[in-house]
């Protein structure tokens, strides 16, 4: 007379169960606790002249803190560095001081042909405005 082991069936359906509540609740949020994927949420001005791959995440921070808000064009190139480009203004026929840009390091890739961008206003030398926004990316065919 044989005996037929009945543990197996639970083991089994119960390990397959279990196994990705684990890992999704225990395992994978440490990973990323332990990997610093979430890595720049606050403004840092080093990192942001220092690596400008970081921008679009501490942007959020900047908007929300007002962290430029009212400071001097003298404050803003010594948080941000100088200004990448300016904003064309058609009315003069050339670029508007008052205007400056900086792209926050997102670039155009295989899903995307757009790179993204903030563009600060300042109204009698103080910041008034910050605008996010995507900048088409045209691409030359000669190659």
């Amino acid at each position: 007379m044989t005996t037929i082991d009945k543990r197996k069936w639970l083991t089994i359906p119960l390990s397959l169960i279990l196994t990705p509540f684990v890992y999704f609740y225990a395992f994978y949020p440490l990973i990323n606790i332990f990997s610093n994927y979430h890595h720049e949420k606050y403004f840092d001005s080093e990192i942001w002249l220092s690596n400008p791959g970081f921008r679009y995440e501490m942007f959020d921070n900047v908007q929300e803190t007002d962290t430029l808000m009212g400071k001097s064009k003298e404050s803003v190139k010594e948080i941000l560095g100088p200004y990448e480009w300016l904003s064309w203004d058609d009315a003069s026929n050339g670029h508007d001081v008052d205007k400056w840009n900086y792209g926050l390091g997102v670039l155009p890739g295989a899903f995307n042909s757009k790179s993204e961008a903030v563009e600060i206003i300042f109204e009698n030398n103080k910041v008034s405005q910050l605008n996010h926004y995507q900048q088409d990316i045209k691409f030359d065919d000669k190659e």
